[in-house]
């Protein structure tokens, strides 16, 4: 960030104050702050060490990424975050602590980095990138059974065989590395999944790594280093688009691709090379960038609003799930979600553009939960007269009303939020109506003929 040479004294003021009072305000909400005496030694104990040279000579390239990270800077070592207790669920031994008292676990979960960063962990928890993360395809309360039937059933190819799995949470009994490929390729590496052990505390069935609301067998959730890139942990990485790319992105939420055709992605496109991204937290402003990207908006501090991990705090809508309501309970709190995030836009916005923004989405919304609304009461009909086939993927009606939410109701909702038209229109609205007539036509032959048609009219590969 460039300042004049006046505003200097001024700034340094202010930031002594406001680091004091941050301090005290931090004692209050995270009473553990402060209890423990922070001791930085320079150098490395004689263990630490001995793990540094081993993994300098089998693994350079993990040591390449920690030698240049502000980790070791500090003097934060492999020794720090991978040894356990003895009595871990997790521990192990690895060569080179083979028989010695050291034990060590190759996965390190959010409860790790709390030791350090207490207050980006306690947030993190309260997000959707934690618990929920997984529930999605972990919890069969929550939506994750279904989930789970088709990583293992359907996409696993067990249904070829003949096999009957049943849906609870983890690996069903059974499963073989092919009925598990779906979910170890695919669903784990973004939502996370239930680290399974063997006899020797190493994991197991291909259950980690995984993605953002991982559990680990210690009871912990969540892994910081899929947005801060295990071993550099950068800040600058996890600010860029690109590392929320990695799985916002494809048909059915394309926030990546949403992101580079608004005008915020072009200004990234075109200048974001020159924008400095490694600012401190609460210090990343604008004059570090000339456009937001994915961070800014829902993570960083930026005016009057403070950095934090949990990034449902500005956000409205629940434009993921089968019907839009506004945000509450453990999904967040919509309404000061959304004057939070009016509060970002109006670092570079006036109030006429903000409105206008703001009014589109709730529009978009409403009128998705219409094309919804109509497809529910089409499907209790159906169900009510005994019209709908027993498995929705042979049965075309409930394919498509998938499609409807899953890819081009997502896509409509966030393209009109995230100011991307072509998402929002061509692969969104415009998709939406015809799937919507789709159904309607499946709907009308079966009510008027008071049967289900032999076979399905519905391309599975679905509208993209």
């Amino acid at each position: 960030m460039k300042f004049s040479f006046s505003k200097i004294g001024i700034i340094c003021l202010a930031l002594l104050i406001a680091s004091v009072s941050a301090i005290a305000v931090a004692q209050t909400q995270y009473p553990n702050l402060g209890q423990k005496e922070l001791v930085i030694k320079r150098g490395f104990t004689k263990e630490a060490l001995s793990c540094i040279e081993c993994h300098a000579k089998k693994m350079p390239g993990v040591m390449e990424g920690w030698k240049s990270s502000r980790m070791s800077h500090a003097g934060v070592s492999c020794y720090d975050c991978h040894v356990v207790a003895k009595n871990s669920p997790m521990a192990s031994q690895c060569e080179g602590v083979k028989g010695s008292n050291t034990y060590i676990s190759p996965m390190v979960s959010s409860k790790t980095c709390s030791r350090c960063h207490p207050q980006e962990v306690e947030q993190f928890l309260k997000s959707g990138h934690a618990k929920l993360a997984s529930a999605a395809v972990m919890d069969p309360k929550k939506g994750g059974g279904k989930l789970i039937k088709l990583q293992f059933h359907y996409e696993g190819a067990a249904f070829m065989d003949k096999k009957s799995y049943k849906w609870n949470e983890g690996t069903p009994k059974g499963a073989t590395g092919m009925d598990r490929a779906p979910r170890s390729s695919g669903c784990q590496m973004c939502h996370g999944t239930t680290v399974e052990l063997g006899p020797d505390n190493k994991p197991i069935n291909e259950t980690w790594p995984g993605g953002v609301g991982t559990r680990y067998p210690d009871g912990s959730i969540g892994t910081c280093t899929v947005c801060h890139e295990r071993h550099t942990f950068s800040k600058a990485d996890a600010r860029k688009p690109e590392a929320c790319g990695a799985c916002h992105l494809g048909p059915d939420h394309p926030n990546i691709e949403i992101f580079m055709e608004s005008k915020h992605g072009q200004q990234f496109l075109t200048a974001g090379d020159e924008w400095e991204f490694d600012s401190p937290p609460d210090a990343w402003e604008p004059g570090d960038y000339t456009a937001p990207t994915c961070a800014v908006c829902h993570m960083s501090g930026i005016g009057e609003l403070a950095t934090t991990h949990n990034v449902q705090e500005r956000l409205k809508w629940d434009l993921m799930h089968t019907k839009s309501v506004v945000r509450s309970g453990d999904r967040g709190d919509g309404v000061k979600g959304e004057q939070n995030m009016k509060k970002v836009c109006a670092n570079c916005h006036g109030p006429s553009h903000i409105k206008s923004q703001r009014d589109t989405l709730d529009y978009s919304v409403a009128l998705y939960n219409k094309y919804w609304d109509g497809a529910a009461k089409m499907k209790a009909d159906l169900k009510a007269k005994g019209l709908l086939g027993k498995d929705p993927w042979k049965d075309g009606f409930q394919e498509l009303m998938y499609y409807l939410w899953h890819h081009t109701g997502r896509r409509a909702r966030q393209g009109a939020a995230m100011n991307a038209p072509d998402y929002a229109h061509w692969h969104g609205f415009f998709q939406m109506f015809q799937v919507y007539q789709d159904m309607e036509a499946i709907y009308n032959y079966r009510i008027k003929n008071k049967k289900i048609e032999d076979l399905s009219t519905v391309m599975s590969s679905a509208p993209y």
